[in-house]
């Protein structure tokens, strides 16, 4: 039952995204005594303000903020997109490309398996979550290493094994979307498995030709408050484009940002962008926590829970073993896994779509363990890797005991042999 009631109005919005960000900034303040990322904390405070704890927040106004996480992984996906300088994917692209494989098939193959083998659930739902399965949200990761200011070689391959991990799982999703139509048809389309990933490269293209604009523009002497209105038009342009047309903002943002950075944009663009969008970040796990349905934990049973495990073992073990074949340092080969397990975004789109493919009640059923394991996996993924990060020694001794509050300077680093300057927390 409602404290009180939000109009339904544009005060009422305003009050709402207020409530959002308080609940989010308070609850960090637990969450960072108990040496927990802000993350976690914003998820819970999305929960505690949601519909089955204190229902501050109508459901109208959480349908109508959807915009916010195009918005938000459009802001991450162009952070994300400084780690794919060319130099350094010469040196390690073979190896980012294997692990990358290894740990997303491996996690495809693992939840595919245990459904029909141990669950005895139809094939074409089987293939359809174990696809989902590949995928791994950057959002959650990429806040923690800003958070605790991680970096070096261990930071770098995880990002980029991250935002391979969108490509790989669109991709296995669109052959397996192929696979179950000829199941149900008999016969098999084409333009089932190709148009998607053409769409998407479209997407990627387009963005790697307004990474050009947008190095013009950056270069043309504007002051930083002007810069930062035309990053932010050119990147909001591109994501609405891709959202538009179905398709995830994911890639083509991250292409814009890599095209920028090859292009020999600054940092200071990427350092500007970080100040930024720390308040839509926040919203946007707000707002994940918020929609989390409890009781379709329970709808759910055992079978979500098995997901929810099979996905996390089969991540950790993919990821070790392409890190070993490719005679990687010990640290990734240890750690790595830790750090993949959220998974949002881009899952919960595919969850959409493959529920329409499926039979009511395991379309319902396969909506149901995305959507709340997302939440599950966005509340554990944080602690993972902070955990990895500071086994693998990516966070600096100092960073460890108190995390960077603010925007001042930190003590000075160990050298990590990363030349790379890591994003500033967010925190």
């Amino acid at each position: 039952m409602n404290i009180f009631t939000l109009p339904q109005s544009a005060g009422g919005v305003l009050l709402g995204v207020a409530i959002l960000l308080t609940a989010g900034f308070l609850m960090t303040r637990l969450t960072r005594r108990l040496h927990s990322p802000n993350v976690t904390g914003y998820i819970l405070a999305g929960i505690l303000v949601g519909p089955y704890a204190l229902n501050l927040i109508p459901a109208w106004l959480s349908g109508g903020m959807e915009f916010v996480t195009d918005l938000a992984l459009s802001y991450i996906a162009f952070s994300a997109g400084r780690y794919f300088r060319i130099a350094d994917l010469k040196r390690s692209g073979g190896k980012v490309l294997a692990v990358t494989l290894a740990e997303a098939l491996c996690a495809a193959v693992a939840v595919t398996l245990t459904m029909i083998f141990v669950f005895r659930l139809s094939v074409p739902f089987a293939l359809l979550l174990g696809a989902i399965g590949c995928a791994t949200a950057p959002a959650s990761t990429i806040m923690t290493i800003r958070q605790y200011r991680a970096k070096g070689p261990f930071v770098n391959l995880l990002l980029q094994v991250t935002a391979l991990d969108d490509a790989v799982a669109l991709t296995a999703f669109s052959v397996c979307t192929a696979v179950v139509n000829a199941l149900q048809t008999g016969h098999i389309q084409f333009a089932d498995v190709a148009l998607p990933l053409l769409w998407n490269l479209g997407a990627v293209a387009l963005g790697l030709a307004l990474a050009v604009l947008l190095r013009w523009l950056a270069g043309q002497g504007h002051s930083q408050a002007h810069t930062l209105v035309l990053v932010n038009a050119v990147l909001l342009f591109l994501s609405g484009l891709c959202s538009t047309l179905g398709i995830s903002p994911l890639l083509a943002c991250m292409a814009l940002g890599a095209g920028y950075v090859n292009l020999g944009g600054e940092k200071r663009l990427f350092k500007r962008m970080d100040k930024f969008s720390p308040p839509f970040l926040l919203l946007f796990f707000a707002l994940s926590g918020l929609r989390l349905n409890i009781p379709s934990l329970a709808t759910a049973g055992v079978i979500g829970v098995a997901y929810f495990f099979v996905r996390i073992a089969g991540k950790y073990a993919g990821a070790s073993s392409g890190a070993a074949l490719c005679r990687a340092d010990p640290s990734i080969i240890k750690y790595l896994g830790l750090a993949l397990t959220p998974q949002a975004g881009v899952s919960i789109g595919l969850a959409v779509l493959g529920q329409r493919m499926l039979p009511a009640a395991e379309g319902t059923m396969l909506a149901t363990i995305i959507l709340s394991s997302a939440v599950l996996y966005e509340l554990t993924g944080p602690a993972c890797a902070k955990l990895a990060l500071l086994r693998s020694g990516a966070i600096p001794r100092p960073a460890t005991r108190q995390p960077a509050r603010g925007h001042g300077r930190m003590p000075s680093m160990p050298d990590t042999g990363d030349t790379q300057e890591p994003p500033r927390a967010a925190g």
